[in-house]
């Protein structure tokens, strides 16, 4: 229910290395790409900032493709002794992951909806049966078929009419996350002519089954602003505004209740929220506001029966917690406690059935789930004895069920999908991932999570993997990841892709550094806004840690983040280079000032109550200090592999290009610093399940390389 800014969040791994046989540095050998110099004076607040790389911001200008194209040949040669070893890596990490797999089926309105893949296919296949599983299976979209034709290709938001008949869904061709909206007749496979553009993709049903709600976002920034509803078998000119969110510092969306007697409008920003609700079987009606917006008051509503249940903030509770309101008195004066506010637990979301409720938790940075009857005779939790592991509430659309289904895996541990009686307490595991190629067995891996101490004195958690027998000789390589944003937690999750590192000999640890939401809000409250240096030094603690602790040294420890991570990547390198032999910066957001100043950029005014509004001379005098971009000195940095994509809409493509630029000019080492930038893709990288592993067996061939593992 929470409402989260989870931007991104990819599990991509990197490295790198160049020298020939005979050891001479081939940066040496074969010249970087320059890039021109055109000094560019940026003021504000009486302070000005000269860049001498702000004409890289025009992705239409023929002199910023040819960089960007001379930039991937750099690219290419420094790494061509490895293009054999990424292709080797390729085909072993597709080795693991069964081609012909399947989702677990699960029901709603009288039919079991499958998500399945076909051997040597990248994109899915969606299907249904009516009734039973042994039912014919009818197809309802084939994304291969679908996606031919274009290089990149994303399908989202499948929504089907409650009568049955109908599915809408959004697709995007370019990867600049402005999807278009169509409307399938499922009994004669007809999509109708209607095309409701630049949407987020995402739309609902009213009870009709002929009106349909969906989401706008503005052409520029992308923010998604408007909701509109749409008649079935009228042009998208005559579509209604129903909504139009006028502060540029939220976003909206719409959904149905799971009791599917509510249309609702949400509002967001990072810390507030706001509802609107509206009969699903009354689409003409007006919305009516569920509570107005207070700022710094977050809540998210679930329906039951004649009332709702509010998760939130209010009433300083910091860690949530979750109210009820009756039906007909929604607004504030009219909620009152039903699970208090916990200081040591995080609440994150409720899950409302027919008999039971269930609460998902967190409780020193572990996942708990907490199921309860709502006639109060049942209420006990999920085991789980893992030192560090994921488990989290699945796919449950079915209301009037007594089956939970949830999942569950850790850093050695393959995901299971597991449906549980919350009646009996019996439990069915419906499936466990499969890691082909007979090599993998997990007790031969072991996960820990140990406390390195910040600077300050803080404890922060550091969950690891790696394979038995290591010594702590401070020889083993260790990849150290972290996000550290947007409340954003990265759970210790398995994965087939890393084992390719893990057989190898690295070991791989995720710190769980403030910003985050592992420790619970005020984790995440102490490394945001002014307190945001606080996620770089924690990341830096960790490291020295891992070095003092004979984890690894100097020399054989990398550092990898993506997007905000790559933010975090970017302040470590200018704070503290010497501690990392190589660093991956994957789609990072590193010019902070300068994109934050700018209101015309993709989720720029969205994210002021993260970062800061630099309009304001206190947030844009702090930001500057950090800004990795606004920080690069003449100095040593570590062996960087950069990644971005043209089209990326989060974090703009000249962002890390302007980057790799300045760090270039001014990089007192030869140490390797590499940009690739997917010419066709965004935020996300590659579309396709297996061109995305290409990219993934880049980096690792490039990690591997520094290593001077070669096979």
């Amino acid at each position: 229910m929470k409402t989260s800014c989870f931007i991104f969040l990819i599990s991509l791994i990197f490295a790198t290395s160049c020298k020939n046989n005979t050891g001479t540095n081939l940066e040496t050998k074969i010249q970087a790409p320059i890039a021109e110099k055109k000094s560019t004076s940026l003021e504000k607040h009486g302070d000005v900032r000269v860049d001498n790389y702000f004409w890289l911001n025009d992705r239409e200008n023929p002199e910023v493709i040819d960089y960007l194209e001379r930039e991937n040949d750099y690219n290419d040669k420094m790494t061509a002794h490895t293009k054999e070893f990424q292709s080797d890596l390729f085909e072993e990490m597709k080795g693991r992951i069964k081609e012909d797999d399947s989702s677990v089926p699960y029901k709603l309105n009288g039919y079991w909806y499958i998500t399945r893949f076909e051997k040597g296919k990248d994109y899915p296949i969606y299907s249904r049966k009516k009734e039973t599983l042994e039912a014919p299976e009818e197809i309802l979209f084939d994304c291969n078929k679908e996606a031919e034709g274009h290089s990149y290709f994303r399908m989202v938001g499948l929504n089907v009419s409650p009568d049955n008949k109908l599915i809408a869904f959004g697709v995007d061709t370019i990867s600049r996350r402005k999807y278009t909206i169509r409307i399938k007749n499922l009994e004669t496979g007809k999509i109708y002519p209607e095309t409701l553009e630049i949407t987020t993709g995402g739309s609902t049903w009213a009870a009709d089954s002929k009106t349909l709600f969906y989401t706008k976002k503005d052409d520029e920034t992308l923010r998604s602003d408007r909701i509109y509803r749409h008649v079935l078998g009228t042009p998208a000119s005559e579509d209604v505004e129903i909504f139009n969110e006028k502060d540029d510092t939220f976003y909206t969306f719409v959904y149905k209740t799971k009791s599917k007697k509510y249309l609702v409008i949400g509002s967001g920003s990072t810390l507030t929220s706001e509802y609107r609700i509206l009969r699903a079987d009354d689409p003409m009606g007006e919305f009516k506001v569920f509570q107005p917006r207070t700022r710094g008051v977050e809540y998210g509503i679930a329906h039951y029966k004649d009332h709702f249940y509010v998760l939130t903030n209010a009433d300083d509770a910091k860690n949530f917690k979750l109210m009820k309101a009756p039906e007909g008195n929604t607004t504030k004066e009219n909620w009152k406690d039903f699970i208090s506010h916990r200081e040591d637990v995080l609440l994150e979301d409720i899950e409302i059935f027919k008999d039971y409720y269930v609460i998902s938790e967190r409780s020193n940075g572990l996942n708990k789930i907490n199921i309860k009857r709502w006639d109060d005779k049942a209420d006990y939790y999920l085991p789980f004895d893992n030192e560090t592991y994921t488990a989290y509430v699945g796919t449950n659309p079915d209301f009037d069920t007594k089956t939970l289904r949830y999942a569950y895996n850790s850093l050695t541990t393959p995901n299971s999908v597991i449906d549980f009686d919350m009646e009996t307490m019996e439990k069915e595991v419906k499936k466990e991932q499969e890691v082909l190629g007979g090599k993998f067995d997990k007790n031969n891996y072991v996960s820990e999570r140990v406390w390195a101490t910040a600077a300050d004195g803080t404890k922060v958690p550091i969950s690891m993997v790696y394979r038995k027998g290591i010594k702590k000789d401070g020889n083993n390589p260790v990849l150290q990841y972290a996000y550290g944003s947007y409340g954003s937690t990265i759970d210790p999750y398995f994965s087939t892709a890393r084992l390719s590192l893990l057989d190898r000999g690295f070991i791989y640890a995720i710190a769980h550094i403030r910003g985050g939401e592992y420790l619970g809000r005020a984790w995440y409250e102490d490394g945001k806004l002014f307190n945001k240096k606080n996620t770089f030094t924690d990341f830096i603690d960790c490291s020295k840690f891992l070095i003092e602790e004979g984890y690894t040294s100097k020399d054989h420890l990398y550092a990898m983040g993506g997007s905000a991570g790559g933010l975090l990547m970017g302040a470590v390198v200018n704070m503290a280079s010497e501690l990392y032999n190589g660093v991956v910066a994957a789609v990072p957001f590193v010019d902070v000032v300068t994109t934050m100043l700018d209101d015309s950029i993709p989720l720029t005014t969205g994210e002021y109550d993260e970062w800061g509004n630099p309009n304001e001379k206190k947030y844009y005098l702090y930001m500057k200090s950090y800004s990795p971009y606004d920080n690069v000195i003449a100095q040593e940095y570590p062996n960087m592999l950069v990644t971005t994509g043209l089209h990326d809409s989060q974090v703009q493509y000249w962002e890390p290009a302007k980057w790799i630029a300045k760090l270039r000019e001014l990089k007192t080492d030869d140490n390797l610093l590499l940009l690739h930038t997917n010419m066709e893709a965004g935020h996300g990288g590659a579309s396709g399940r297996f061109e995305a592993l290409k990219e993934v067996a880049e980096e690792y061939a490039f990690l591997l390389d520094l290593e001077g593992i070669e096979e």
